[in-house]
């Protein structure tokens, strides 16, 4: 499979929100409202501040997408580049269209002199998920992640 890498652009809008809410009920069994999602994606593609969404392509369709965030680490006087809303079409899995995304991003990465990292967050049991990324060079951390979310409600 020829696999290419874009930046997303505000014409992609609704296939990334797409993707975002199959996402979010195939992984974590959420149901995403659907006008939400696409006003935060377009909220996203139309400022650059927030982060960015990649597209893999083949043959002329989107096959996958990643958004890339961005921490500020005062420890290490750069950013972490967090990767996030992964999805991968069901048919095009397992044919490295998630290895051509995460490579793409790291050479970007590795390229600026402002980024100190990459990081994920994945859910717990998601084990094929954890394993991709770990045969990718990833490790996981000693952290965990605690939240309170005020526009879906509390986490726990």
């Amino acid at each position: 499979m020829n696999i290419t890498i874009r930046p997303a652009t505000e014409s992609d809008s609704a296939i990334i929100a797409e993707f975002n809410i199959l996402m979010a009920k195939e992984t974590e069994d959420k149901s995403l409202p659907s006008d939400r999602v696409h006003h935060g994606v377009e909220a996203l593609l139309t400022d650059s501040s927030k982060g960015i969404y990649l597209l893999a392509e083949a043959n002329a369709e989107v096959i996958g997408q990643l958004m890339i965030t961005y921490e500020w680490s005062d420890w290490r006087n750069g950013n972490f580049w967090w990767i996030q809303s992964v999805y991968v079409r069901e048919e095009s899995r397992g044919k490295g269209v998630f290895q051509a995304l995460f490579g793409h991003v790291r050479r970007l990465a590795q390229e600026r002199k402002d980024v100190c990292g990459l990081r994920l967050y994945v859910e717990k049991h998601n084990k094929q998920a954890r394993n991709t990324y770990e045969k990718l060079g990833m490790k996981q951390t000693d952290y965990l992640l605690y939240e309170i979310d005020f526009v879906m409600g509390v986490s726990v």
